[in-house]
C-alpha cells in the first residue's frame, strides 16, 4: 500500500480530532525493528516539564558539615576588603603566573566530600543534574521499583496493579526515560548497576540493550538474596534477583578483593611473598597453535642447571618445552616472547609426573606491588549473606530502628558494587535512593580505604521517606548513633551532606524568566563547581546595590563568582583584582557566571583579568545543558511522510 496516499487519506478522514489524526499518520510513518515495542504512556513529571524547568534550592537547615565554616563560627573572619580601594594595575597581572600561586586542597586533600540529597522526582533531578553533572558520574546504582503488582510501582500518583494491560508499557516508558537521561551522565569511563527481579528483568535487558548498547554489557548477574526462598511462590521459591551491568566508554573493572578460600591456594612462600603456580600454557578458547601462531614458541631447559632461555644455543644440555593441550595438540602460551624475558623471575619450570615431561609455570602473588592483596574477577554469581535482604533490614535497624522500609538493599551488595566500579575520588548517582544505603556504604568505604568518594542520592518524599528514612538515616551514620545493643556507635564525620528540594521556573524564554532562573540557578552552580562557602561578606561594597547583585564563593581550590545585573560587571572585575592581590587565585581560575540576556558573557567588560577566569552567560548555558533532555513543546502541526521531515534542531524554548 503506498503510503503517501494512505496519510492524504487520514488528512481527509472527517469526524477525529487533530491528535487522533496526527496518532494514526505516525502509526503509518512507524517502521518495524527488532527490539522492545511499547505504548508510550503520558507521565505527569514529564508533562510539567514542557513548561517548566527544574531547579534546586537548598534545605538549609538540613545541612550537615563535617566541620563550621568562618560564617559558622568555626574561625575569625577576615578583615573585610574594599574591591574599590584593592585595585591590581593591569601591568602587574600580565606579570602574574596563576599557575603558581597558593591554593587550598579540593576532594583529592583534606576535605571533606560533599554529599547531596535530592528530594523530588527523580526525573526533575536527573534534568537538573545534566548541567552540573554531564559527563562526570562515575558509578551509577539504581534499584528501580520492580512493577511486581503489589503497590510498589505508582504512574501518574496511581499504583500499577498485576491486572493494568499497560503494566509494562509503563513501567518501560518511566525507565526509558530516565535511563537515556543517565546515560548522559556517565563518564566516559563510567558503569552502571542495576538492580532488578524477574518480573522485568527480561524487558530490561533489552532496553538496556538499546540505551547503553549490547556491546556494552559486562554482566547479568544472579545474586542470591533469600537463602531460603520466597515460600509464597507456587511452584518454585525464588532465592535469586539479577543485578544488570554495563559500562561506557572505556571503563575497567577494579575486580574485588580475593576471598579467603582463593587465598588458601597461595601456598607457596619466597622473598617477595605468597605465590601459587599457574600453568602458562593457554587454555580454553583460541588456545590452539593456529589461533595464535606468534605465542607458539620452544622453551630449552637444563635440568641439571636448572636454566632455560629463548636460544637453544644458551642451554648446555637442552629439553624443548612447548605448549602441549592434554590431547597431545599443539597450543600456545599465555606470554609473547617479550613479556616473558621481562618477566623471567617468575618462570619456574617443573616435570609432570604423569605425563613424565617438563611444563612451565608463573608465580602468581597473591599481593600486588603496593603490598594489597590482588583483586580478581567477581564471578556471575554473587552469593553470601552480606547480599540478603535480612542483611539489609538488620543494618537500617541497627541505625534507625523506629523506620518502616521494606526490602532496603544490603550494604554489603552497594559495596560490591562500588568495589570493582569506583575509584578513592569517584562521584556515584543513585536516584532511587530508598532507605539511602548507597549513601551509608560509599561513607563506609571511604572510611575504609581513605577514598573521597562523593555520593548523589535522589527519592521523593512520599510517606516522609526522604526525611524521616534517607536523610535520618544517613545524619545519624555522619552523626553517630546508639545501635540496637544501647552501644553509642561513633559517626563517619568527615561527610558534608546537603539536602535539596525540587524548584520550577517558568520555561518561555522571557526577560523574567532569564533572571528568575539565574537567580534560583545559585545552588545549581554550587553543586557544579562542587563550591559552597559564601565569602561575599569578606567585601565591602561601595555600592550598596551590587552587594545584591554579586555573591563569592571560595572554598579549599575553588572560587565562584557569580554576577546577576551586568550593572555590577565594573564592581566584579575590581573584586577580582583584589582576589589577584592576595594570591587567592587557584590554578584552574576563578569561575565566573554573569547574568546575559544571550549568549555574550561580557568578555571585552572582563577583558583585564581574562588570564585568571573562566567566563559563561547565564541562563544561555542552562538552556544549552536542557536542550536534549527536555520534552518537545506539544504542536498542532501533523506530521508529513517521515522521509519528508526536515532534519532540524528542535526549539525547545520557544
Amino acid at each position: 500500500m503506498n503510503k503517501t496516499d494512505l496519510i492524504q487519506k487520514i488528512k481527509q478522514l472527517e469526524g477525529i480530532s487533530q491528535d487522533e489524526r496526527a496518532y494514526l499518520i505516525n502509526l503509518v510513518n512507524t517502521k518495524k525493528k527488532y527490539g522492545l515495542v511499547w505504548e508510550d504512556k503520558p507521565e505527569d513529571v514529564e508533562e510539567q516539564l514542557r513548561t517548566q524547568l527544574p531547579v534546586l534550592r537548598e534545605v538549609v537547615e538540613k545541612r550537615i558539615t563535617a566541620s563550621p565554616s568562618p560564617s559558622e563560627g568555626g574561625e575569625q573572619k577576615k578583615a573585610a576588603q574594599n574591591p574599590q580601594q584593592l585595585l591590581f594595575e593591569p601591568e602587574n597581572i600580565e606579570k602574574s603566573d596563576s599557575s603558581s600561586l597558593p591554593f587550598g586542597e579540593g576532594r583529592g586533600g583534606a576535605s571533606a566530600p560533599n554529599h547531596i540529597l535530592i528530594e523530588g522526582d527523580n526525573l526533575h533531578a536527573l534534568t537538573a543534574l545534566t548541567f552540573t553533572h554531564e559527563g562526570q558520574i562515575d558509578v551509577m546504582y539504581f534499584d528501580p521499583p520492580y512493577n511486581t503488582g503489589n503497590k510498589d510501582f505508582k504512574y501518574n500518583d496511581t499504583f500499577v496493579d498485576k491486572e493494568d494491560s499497560y503494566r509494562h508499557s509503563k513501567w518501560l516508558s518511566f525507565m526509558d526515560k530516565r535511563l537515556r537521561i543517565a546515560k548522559r551522565l556517565l563518564s566516559n569511563k563510567g558503569v552502571i548497576f542495576i538492580s532488578i527481579d524477574d518480573n522485568e528483568q527480561a524487558q530490561l535487558k533489552i532496553l538496556c540493550d538499546e540505551v547503553f548498547y549490547e556491546f556494552n554489557l559486562v554482566g547479568n548477574i544472579t545474586v542470591v538474596n533469600n537463602l531460603k526462598g520466597r515460600s509464597d511462590e507456587k511452584y518454585i521459591a525464588t532465592a535469586h534477583e539479577y543485578v544488570l551491568i554495563y559500562k561506557n566508554g572505556d571503563f575497567a573493572t577494579n575486580g574485588v578483593i580475593a576471598p579467603d578460600d582463593y587465598i588458601a591456594d597461595y601456598k607457596l612462600t619466597d622473598n617477595k611473598g605468597k605465590y601459587r603456580l599457574l600453568g602458562l600454557r593457554k587454555r580454553g578458547d583460541s588456545s590452539l597453535r593456529e589461533d595464535r601462531p606468534n605465542l607458539f614458541y620452544p622453551i630449552y631447559y637444563d635440568q641439571f642447571t636448572n636454566k632455560w632461555s629463548l636460544d637453544e644455543n644458551e642451554i648446555q644440555n637442552p629439553s624443548i618445552i612447548i605448549p602441549k593441550l592434554s590431547n597431545g595438540k599443539e597450543g600456545n602460551w599465555r606470554w609473547g616472547r617479550e613479556t616473558l624475558l621481562k618477566r623471567k623471575d617468575e618462570i619456574v619450570i617443573q616435570i609432570v609426573k604423569k605425563r613424565n615431561e617438563f611444563d612451565v609455570y608463573q608465580k602468581d602473588y597473591l599481593h600486588n606491588s603496593d603490598e594489597e592483596i590482588k583483586r580478581i574477577k567477581p564471578k556471575s554469581f554473587w552469593s553470601g549473606t552480606e547480599f540478603s535482604t535480612d542483611a539489609g533490614t538488620k543494618a537500617l535497624k541497627e541505625v534507625l530502628p523506629e523506620a518502616f522500609f521494606r526490602s532496603p538493599k544490603p550494604i554489603g551488595l552497594i559495596n560490591y558494587c562500588l568495589l570493582q566500579g569506583s575509584k578513592k575520588e569517584s562521584t556515584i548517582l543513585d536516584i532511587f535512593a530508598g532507605s539511602g544505603t548507597t549513601l551509608h556504604a560509599t561513607m563506609q568505604l571511604n572510611a575504609d580505604d581513605g577514598g573521597n568518594r562523593q555520593c548523589i542520592l535522589v527519592t521523593n518524599n512520599e510517606n516522609n521517606i526522604c526525611e524521616e528514612v534517607t536523610y535520618e538515616r544517613n545524619r545519624r551514620v555522619i552523626q553517630g548513633y546508639t545501635n540496637s545493643k544501647g552501644e553509642w556507635v561513633s559517626g563517619l564525620t568527615n561527610n558534608n551532606l546537603r539536602y535539596y528540594k525540587s524548584e520550577f521556573v517558568g520555561r518561555e524564554p522571557s526577560l523574567k524568566n532569564k533572571r528568575e532562573l539565574t537567580r534560583l540557578a545559585t545552588e545549581l552552580l554550587c553543586i557544579k563547581e562542587d563550591c559552597y562557602d559564601e565569602k561575599t561578606v569578606d567585601f565591602v561594597f561601595t555600592n550598596k546595590s551590587d552587594s545584591k547583585n554579586i555573591r563569592f564563593f571560595e572554598e579549599n581550590d575553588k572560587r565562584m563568582l557569580v554576577v546577576y545585573d551586568d550593572s555590577a560587571i565594573e564592581t566584579s572585575v575590581e573584586m577580582i583584582k583584589s582576589i589577584i592581590s592576595n594570591n587567592r587565585v587557584p590554578k584552574d581560575g576563578i569561575k565566573v557566571y554573569v547574568f546575559s540576556p544571550g549568549q555574550y558573557p561580557f568578555t571585552e567588560e572582563f577583558e583585564e583579568v581574562l588570564p585568571f577566569i573562566t567566563l559563561c552567560a547565564l541562563p544561555d548555558a542552562i538552556y544549552k545543558a536542557f536542550l536534549n533532555v527536555l520534552p518537545k513543546k506539544k504542536r498542532q502541526s501533523i506530521p508529513e511522510l517521515e522521509e519528508d521531515a526536515i532534519d532540524s534542531q528542535p526549539e525547545l524554548f520557544d
